[in-house]
């Protein structure tokens, strides 16, 4: 099936100044990188701090990102939140603004049902314009999307795919089996250390934040992945692994990030500065995170 939404599509970090203000001026550059390496950005995803990122500066960033990119690839907007009337009006915005794609979490605060879940994403999906991907992420929002309720999603017309960073091998083949019976609903890896195994077991993309710093090395593996050549997709997976692991070793999900955009300023890409609550990391380790990065053959 030649389906509308696929490839690689990566977390992007927020890039901002000592202050907090968005640097549209290094979102304009990471978004031709990615363009110019056939990858889509999903902004304000969990790399991009999305919780962190106000609504006013979500639709600069958004402008910012739609701006760079000119055409050349989709804009996907990432939507979390607690208060379902704020998310439509910051929905609408990024739609106004330009994106091509909503991505919603689950509201975090209280633990849901399968019916309340399913009641949420239908309720989103019939009161925003743009097409709405579903995002599961157990990690951060401490609930996982039953794989039941992910079909009974599906049928929404609005609906076009599932997001899925849970670590679960037998999830991930039940959902990719399925998306793999409909030529309307995609499924994405967001388990980046399993990218190469989600796409050559049928799935539709692949949503990496290592790809921030190296985006060609994963739009080669995707390429590899779906012409079947596993070797070659199976080598990349390790090498990225390896540069994953500069950033994410024994750090939290927060300091990794913290690190991730370290990895970025020595490519001259943004500064390694983050939105509360996060904080950068302390001088010597930000170097020795430089020093690794430095010998990546970029």
């Amino acid at each position: 099936m030649n389906k509308k939404y696929k490839g690689v599509v990566v977390p992007m970090v927020t890039p901002v100044d000592d202050r907090g203000n968005i640097d549209t001026a290094a979102v304009g550059r990471i978004v031709d990188l990615f363009a110019s390496n056939g990858v889509a950005p999903l902004l304000m995803g969990t790399t991009g701090e999305g919780n962190s990122v106000s609504q006013a500066d979500g639709v600069l960033l958004v402008t910012a990102a739609v701006n760079a990119a000119k055409g050349r690839i989709l804009i996907y907007a990432g939507l979390t939140g607690n208060c379902f009337a704020e998310q439509l009006r910051q929905a609408e915005a990024y739609d106004r603004a330009g994106a091509d794609v909503i991505v919603a979490t689950l509201p975090s605060y209280y633990a849901l049902t399968p019916d309340q879940m399913c009641h949420y994403y239908l309720s989103l999906a019939d009161n925003i314009q743009r097409p709405l991907m579903l995002y599961n992420i157990l990690a951060t929002t401490h609930m996982s999307i039953p794989v039941e309720v992910v079909r009974q999603l599906a049928d929404h017309p609005n609906i076009v795919g599932l997001k899925d960073s849970e670590r679960d091998m037998e999830r991930m083949r039940q959902c990719i089996d399925f998306a793999k019976q409909r030529d309307d609903f995609s499924y994405f890896c967001g388990w980046a250390a399993q990218s190469a195994c989600s796409l050559l077991l049928g799935g539709d993309g692949i949503v990496p934040s290592t790809g921030n710093v190296v985006p060609d090395m994963f739009q080669q593996l995707y390429l590899a992945a779906i012409k079947g050549e596993e070797d070659t997709a199976q080598r990349l997976q390790e090498e990225t692994n390896a540069i994953a692991a500069i950033y994410q070793k024994d750090r939290t999900l927060g300091q990794s990030l913290a690190a991730l955009k370290v990895m970025m300023q020595v490519r001259q890409l943004c500064q390694p500065w983050m939105l509360m609550p996060l904080t950068r990391l302390p001088e010597a380790e930000e170097q020795l995170v430089a020093e690794k990065t430095r010998n990546i053959p970029f």
